[in-house]
């Protein structure tokens, strides 16, 4: 069967993590993975991606915990390199599994699904004026988050867990405190948010709690039967 699907990463993504979802809607055979970062030493990161004066940044983490701060519009132009070649090598359907919004990425005939840009009209319009409090993996990430779901029609709150934690101490931590800040609906808003945690902390709240990759592993698979 061949590849029709792929997922672009800036750095390597355990198959862990968002694989399985994608597993529950598509046959592997039908799915592929590539990294931005996939092969590269630290020292070349550095040498390629690595913020100058003024440049807009992301903060990423390594497979190994490493933590980066990479220049953007670097990480954005090595993206848009992949996104071609991809295209080029025929994946119909790909999937940007990157924190951040990008502004020109662009594909010739692929569909690209940008989480960032589809996620949050679709959870508002599934809270539907509820208070929703958003878990990210890393502080850093909070100033953007603020812009990307600045339409939602409550201004949401927001807690830090890493989902790669051995234990779930820090996420069940967030999740109280913003069920104590008023959130009656919760967001897991990363790649690395496993069902079991979504399942976990809805048992423990009592409230509804999103994932956001499953919603996007969904539309995916609807866009590829």
């Amino acid at each position: 069967m061949k590849q029709t699907l792929v997922t672009l990463t800036i750095s390597h993504m355990p198959r862990s993590d968002f694989f399985p979802l994608l597993l529950e809607y598509l046959p592997e055979q039908q799915i592929a993975s590539v990294a931005l970062l996939d092969g590269l030493t630290i020292n070349e990161i550095n040498q390629q991606f690595a913020p100058e004066p003024g440049d807009k940044t992301l903060p990423i983490n390594l497979q190994d915990g490493t933590s980066l701060t990479l220049s953007a519009a670097k990480v954005e132009a090595g993206l848009q390199k992949c996104l071609l070649t991809l295209e080029d090598q025929g994946y119909d359907t790909i999937i940007l599994c990157c924190p951040g919004k990008f502004a020109s990425l662009y594909t010739s005939s692929a569909v690209l699904l940008e989480p960032d840009r589809i996620i949050p009209p679709l959870v508002e319009a599934i809270v539907a004026g509820h208070q929703v409090g958003i878990v990210v993996p890393v502080f850093e990430q909070i100033k953007e988050q603020a812009g990307k779901w600045k339409n939602l029609s409550k201004q949401p709150c927001f807690a830090v867990a890493s989902p790669w934690q051995p234990d779930d101490e820090t996420l069940i931590d967030a999740a109280l405190s913003l069920q104590e800040q008023g959130a009656d609906v919760l967001l897991l808003d990363s790649i690395g948010y496993h069902q079991r945690h979504r399942d976990f902390l809805q048992k423990l709240l009592g409230i509804p709690v999103l994932l956001s990759n499953t919603l996007v592993a969904k539309l995916a698979a609807e866009l590829l039967i």
